[in-house]
């Protein structure tokens, strides 16, 4: 449902009444007491700063190395460019919390990729782009995802392509954040609104069983074979990147370095985790790792970009 499908059902109302219950998805809406409405405008916290951070401890406690059928209708296979079949790959968990003292807000991604809702994309703000192969929105430059070699340096890039931004789970305690009630629960769709952000106090997680949350070990994804030994596992999350020469940076600049971010934040220098792994010569029947043993049976309905995806 558009903006204004939803201003039209609001029509008959109080006014109270419609800032609360009907506004759209895709404005926010400073909020004005506790947060008692989920996955709703009037829960939106506006005031402050998010500051993201990678929560390294769950990544160290979630990562298998195992061999794992990829077939070739799965999204991550064919975004990622890996050839289908029996792959060697490492998976992994990677949590992104929000510690700072105000919302990470986007809304609906079709504010974003169509603004004034004529269903042409051409005049979308950068945020997105649409996905053939899952047919909805992935996120551009909200993660990256690199695998170094303690050894010598060399790198290798995951699979993963997109994200849908939501709140999937409290902080970790140690933050000292106080938990309250979480707000944003629809990633949406390529015709239907959304509700994406993370709240003050809550985290986004992808599992190691979704799409794209692997590197591919065996040279399946024209990368180079990445040799048993010691490696770690670098997330960046709101990654900085260089602004254009037209439009400088659309979203948010760092004032430090001058580079472009998706987000503003509080705090762009604590946006980066590593979680130390090591890659075995021979990986077993229940693979490797603290792992090791969990079910290789990932479907094509596990293999999207989010466990909320809606």
């Amino acid at each position: 449902m558009r903006m204004s499908s939803l201003l039209a059902a609001c029509g008959a109302l109080a006014a109270a009444a419609a800032v609360i219950a009907c506004a759209p998805a895709d404005e926010a809406i400073a909020p004005s007491g506790p947060r008692l409405i989920l996955n709703s405008p009037s829960g939106v916290d506006l005031v402050g700063m998010p500051d993201l951070v990678v929560h390294t401890r769950i990544t160290e406690e979630q990562w298998v190395v195992r061999d794992e059928n990829l077939p070739a209708n799965f999204c991550s296979v064919e975004e990622g460019k890996v050839t289908p079949g029996v792959r060697r790959l490492v998976r992994f968990t990677v949590e992104v919390p929000n510690i700072g003292d105000a919302d990470v807000y986007i809304g609906s991604p079709l504010a974003h990729m169509d603004p004034n809702g004529d269903g042409d994309f051409s005049d979308q703000d950068g945020l997105y782009e649409f996905a053939t192969c899952h047919g909805h929105f992935h996120f551009k430059n909200y993660a990256t995802y690199r695998l170094i070699s303690a050894k010598d340096g060399k790198e290798w890039k995951a699979a993963k392509r997109g994200f849908c931004m939501l709140d999937t789970d409290p902080t970790p305690a140690y933050y000292g954040l106080e938990p309250h009630e979480k707000n944003y629960l629809n990633c949406g769709t390529s015709t239907r609104d959304g509700f994406q952000g993370i709240s003050t106090g809550w985290a986004d997680t992808y599992r190691f069983t979704l799409g794209g949350q692997y590197f591919i070990l065996d040279g399946g994804d024209g990368q180079a074979v990445v040799p048993p030994g010691d490696y770690i596992i670098e997330v960046h999350a709101n990654p900085p990147y260089a602004p254009s020469k037209k439009d400088g940076c659309p979203r948010a600049t760092d004032p430090a370095t001058g580079l472009c971010h998706q987000f503003a934040e509080s705090n762009y220098a604590n946006n980066v985790g590593r979680a130390y792994i090591t890659i075995p010569a021979h990986v077993g029947r229940a693979g490797y790792g603290p792992l090791a043993g969990s079910n290789n049976g990932v479907t094509k309905e596990e293999d999207i970009d989010h466990a909320g995806q809606n």
